[in-house]
């Protein structure tokens, strides 16, 4: 069932992206070489919590963190590690859900780690600007396929890169994972038709080469994570929104200069 959400309610999901949006502002001055990925982990725990919110991850289908931290060829679902330390040329993807007083947001980043290369940058560019265009396309009247379709064409048609099919975005609020799904590829005009009072997610993962993925096992744990089945880098961006009739809303902006057109 997909629930049309009232203006109380939207305030209340903005209010707990902006403690989301805290979180990953908060890990820009944090990530450079030489921190574990587990001390994403700590920063990211101890900050929901002191802002009175929940990590919503923690417990979620036996997942015992609140962020997952994807470095390199990982493409999503990747625990946070103590023995894996970050080195100048990684890239890093931090998505967390928080929950403050039972309202849901999501959001995923991806951070450079001191000085990379113009491809891994060029592959950041390209997955931030995809996420942008999806969002463009989250107006009332439009279908779901119309966010899909405008990513799939930017990612894959202009430049080259692999737009994964398997992990797609998704409706959120009551809980982490509601209807409808959002996949990040699609034809225009098809799908189910945005109305007004939608929250969604649009999070494009996109890898270097191909769009394909492959599941990995923690070593001694049943935890499976996805990383690129060619094993080039993958970069993903994530907004939770809703629509409205004045447009797309972004509920876990961090930057309200650059999402000025979007509050």
């Amino acid at each position: 069932m997909i629930t049309l959400k009232s203006p109380r309610e939207i305030e209340k999901m903005r209010e707990s992206g902006a403690v989301l949006a805290g979180v990953h502002n908060g890990l820009k001055e944090i990530i450079k070489p030489g921190i574990s990925s587990w001390d994403i982990e700590k920063f990211a725990r101890h900050y929901i919590e002191d802002h009175g919110a929940i990590a919503e991850q923690i417990g979620f289908e036996g997942y015992k963190y609140a962020t997952c931290v994807s470095v390199n060829e990982e493409v999503a679902h990747a625990i946070p590690r103590k023995d894996l330390l970050l080195k100048s040329g990684d890239i890093v993807a931090v998505d967390m859900v928080v929950n403050l007083d039972g309202f849901m947001s999501d959001s995923c980043w991806t951070y450079a780690v001191g000085d990379i290369s113009e491809e891994k940058q060029h592959l950041m560019d390209v997955t931030l600007k995809a996420l942008y265009l999806g969002i463009d396309q989250a107006v009332v009247g439009n279908r779901i396929g119309d966010i899909g379709y405008a990513i799939q064409q930017y990612v894959e048609t202009e430049n080259h890169m692999g737009d994964v099919r398997e992990l797609i975005g998704h409706g959120i609020q009551p809980t982490m994972h509601e209807q409808p799904n959002v996949p990040h590829y699609g034809e225009q005009g098809k799908g189910l038709r945005l109305r007004e009072g939608m929250t969604i997610t649009i999070e494009p993962m996109v890898n270097l080469g191909t769009w394909r993925i492959s599941s990995k096992q923690v070593p001694g744990d049943t935890w499976e994570y996805y990383v690129s089945a060619d094993g080039t880098p993958s970069a993903q961006y994530e907004h939770t929104l809703v629509i409205t009739k004045d447009g797309p809303k972004i509920l876990t902006s961090q930057d309200s200069e650059m999402d000025a057109k979007y509050l």
